[in-house]
């Protein structure tokens, strides 16, 4: 074979191919092997297999590949490889057996795609005489991305193989990957291999001992990758509640545990009993025998979390060895899957909090969509962004967005509580900057730097932006502590970032402290704005601004008449990397509005004559609206009591607002004062305090928003 020096002398095919001789038997064994053609081509037949090799513990070989996944040298010279036709410029999936082609070819071009290594599958490759031999197959980058793929393999022995199939199934703690690289390493005793698990380790719950016949299985993997026929089960599909039934109780004879051999068809059929159950579980004729083995999780007593089934043809009867082979296997990886079913409940927990905090409706006066995706499916991927939006008391609706630092359960956990403070503050009637001052002190109580970082995640240096949209002015007051600039489409379609002075996050040391800035800007009707996380814009290939650019394009790009949610969808499809780094969250919010008729405002000099002009002036207005008499009745004592304190404890003029919002009004009325109205408990004949009672008593509900020249009270009554 062709094992001509490559250019590069570091690239993996030369790593791989000058370890060989640490591995490939000297003597008798190496001079069966006999010299390498030039290009590869054998001049003898079909190589038998050493039985020498049989003895040793394991072969290294090398196979490289172009991007076109063709051989162009290979290493495969010990005797175990005997049989595998090698030829250089012939496709590497003719080694494999039919059914594992599509599997290994998608390999193959995500580590060409990616330039991330595949280590350690568990493959069979198929010799010249129809015999397999099983490998431990991993897929190598070229040092040069031009130069392809190098293949190592390693031909091992069954002590050898449960080693490597052991390590290769506790790489990842997802239940899919984890069912995947046991059923693949099972394949090698058989021709079919799958996974059942029960629904309880799908969905994270606390698995406890079932009893007989409750046991609920869903099929978590199955091997190889090829067309199966109608109502047999595929992964993803739940088994027939008889099916699940007859393998719990096949498993757990005399109230135990144990692993079962049904050796053909008849005793497969006999024990099954339905042809339905069958058909479901029977991957066809030529595989007629079966090892069902338990997946037990050892404990007082010992739960079931599910079968492993290893089919053969009936003409290959399992033997003892094999059985305890199969059984041993199981037994060393059953606690990768109980693993990642605590890490699955783990990560449904995370994003029920991250699903719990996302916007369901915007109201009336403005339309919102939102989009969250992980980083990766596992909740280690599942990070701190937030994104939050709802209507406050008074008429006006919050948008919120946040980022803690880091991912887990711990920065989900930090992120909820800072979005549930937030939205409490802002409830009642905090400004923007008031509120992120109160979440930068709160972010130095949650956590330091070290112990943060050191659980994955740190509250200390996040970040967040807090917009308030006035419906009735259409003004938006914006602060923001180390977010990224908000996005506005303006109704002719001009987009860009808002110019927000940049603030150091939360929780920031004292020294780099500032007083967090309001910026105020105009939402007409038909405005649309983007709230997002650094996981849309940011790329390794551009700078920062090309993709808060790019965002601009794609948002300038929703008509008005689009389904906002579809939108989203969209955009983020658009921008967010192929390999995503990073959490990706984004607002939309499409400014509404309250029509002009539904408002009015009136501005009164703060003198005794102004709870007297403001009644007359309100109930004119309700007869307009065509409201009842009694509703006209308790809003004109209503404003007129609220004229009355403003008049009585404040200076400047006094500001009246009237809003017809859905099915009651909303009342506002605003002076030059800062003390905060409280409703006291004092005699009902005590003058003071009596205005506060008789608003209490007249509304639904009320309360008090700051202002930069004083305050607002106001208070909501149906209508």
């Amino acid at each position: 074979m062709d094992s001509t020096p490559s250019p590069s002398s570091s690239s993996p095919f030369e790593l791989v191919s000058g370890a060989l001789g640490r591995y490939i038997p000297s003597g008798k064994a190496a001079a069966a092997a006999g010299p390498a053609g030039a290009e590869g081509d054998r001049t003898t037949g079909p190589r038998v297999p050493d039985p020498a090799a049989g003895r040793q513990e394991q072969i290294l070989g090398a196979v490289n590949l172009d991007r076109d996944l063709r051989i162009t040298r290979c290493n495969l010279d010990a005797p175990v490889f005997a049989g595998l036709d090698a030829k250089i410029g012939s496709p590497f999936v003719d080694l494999l057996p039919p059914g594992d082609v599509p599997t290994i070819t998608r390999r193959l071009r995500q580590v060409l795609e990616t330039g991330e290594a595949h280590v350690a599958r568990i493959q069979r490759l198929r010799r010249s005489d129809g015999s397999e031999l099983v490998v431990s197959l991993s897929i190598l980058p070229a040092a040069v991305p031009q130069e392809g793929l190098t293949v190592s393999v390693i031909a091992m022995a069954k002590r050898l193989h449960l080693y490597a199939a052991e390590t290769a199934i506790g790489t990842s703690l997802d239940i899919g990957e984890t069912a995947q690289s046991l059923a693949e390493s099972l394949l090698a005793w058989g021709d079919v291999a799958a996974v059942d698990l029960d629904f309880a380790v799908w969905t994270g719950e606390g698995v406890t001992e079932q009893t007989l016949g409750r046991i609920r299985l869903r099929r978590a993997a199955l091997v190889p990758d090829r067309a199966w026929p109608e109502g047999y089960v595929t992964p993803g599909d739940d088994l027939p509640s008889d099916a699940s039934r007859m393998l719990s109780q096949a498993v757990r004879r005399d109230d135990a545990p144990q692993a079962i051999v049904m050796p053909d068809r008849e005793a497969v059929e006999r024990v099954l009993g339905s042809p339905r159950v069958v058909r479901a579980l029977v991957p066809g004729d030529r595989s007629a025998g079966v090892a069902c083995i338990p997946l037990v999780l050892d404990g007082p007593p010992p739960v079931v979390l599910g079968v492993a089934e290893v089919w053969r043809r009936a003409d290959h009867p399992f033997r003892d060895s094999e059985l305890y082979d199969l059984q041993e296997l199981v037994a060393r990886t059953v606690h990768h899957v109980d693993l990642a079913r605590q890490h699955q409940r783990e990560h449904t927990q995370v994003l029920a909090l991250q699903r719990r905090l996302l916007p369901r409706t915007g109201g009336d006066t403005i339309e919102i969509a939102s989009v969250y995706q992980p980083a990766t499916p596992d909740s280690a991927g599942v990070g701190g962004d937030w994104v939050n939006s709802f209507p406050l008391p008074d008429g006006r609706t919050a948008l919120v967005v946040g980022d803690v630092v880091g991912h887990g359960l711990g920065a989900s956990a930090a992120m909820g509580q800072l979005s549930m403070e937030a939205r409490a503050l802002l409830s009642a009637g905090l400004a923007p900057d008031e509120v992120l001052q109160h979440l930068d002190e709160t972010v130095t109580l949650l956590d330091d730097a070290e112990s943060g970082l050191a659980a994955g995640y740190s509250a200390l240096g996040s970040t967040c932006c807090i917009a308030l949209y006035d419906p009735v002015s259409h003004h938006v007051a914006l602060s923001s502590a180390g977010h990224l600039p908000p996005v506005l489409v303006s109704p002719d379609g001009h987009a860009g970032p808002l110019a927000v002075r940049p603030h150091p996050g939360l929780g920031a040391e004292f020294a780099l402290r500032e007083p967090f800035d309001v910026h105020r800007f105009d939402a007409p009707p038909g405005s649309l704005l983007a709230l997002y996380t650094d996981g849309l814009v940011e790329d390794p290939a551009e700078s920062i601004d090309e993709g808060i650019g790019r965002l601009a394009d794609a948002v300038s790009a929703v008509h008005p008449w689009d389904t906002l949610q579809q939108a989203a969808r969209r955009v983020v499809s658009t921008l967010a990397p192929v390999h995503q780094r990073d959490d990706v969250t984004l607002l939309l919010a499409r400014m509404i509005g309250y029509r002009k008729e539904d408002t009015a405002t009136w501005r009164l000099p703060a003198r005794d004559d102004a709870p007297a002009r403001a009644r007359a002036l309100v109930s004119a207005l309700l007869r307009q609206w065509h409201t009842r008499d009694d509703t006209v009745d308790n809003v004109s004592l209503l404003i007129s009591e609220l004229v009355t304190n403003a008049v009585s404890f404040a200076t400047g003029p006094v500001t009246v607002r009237l809003i017809r919002a859905g099915h009651g009004l909303l009342c506002e009325v605003g002076d030059t004062g800062n003390g905060r109205p409280r409703l006291s408990r004092g005699d009902l004949l005590d003058d003071r305090g009596r205005g506060l009672y008789i608003v209490h008593r007249l509304t639904t509900r009320w309360g008090v928003r700051w202002t930069d020249t004083g305050k607002v009270v106001w208070a909501e009554v149906a209508r």
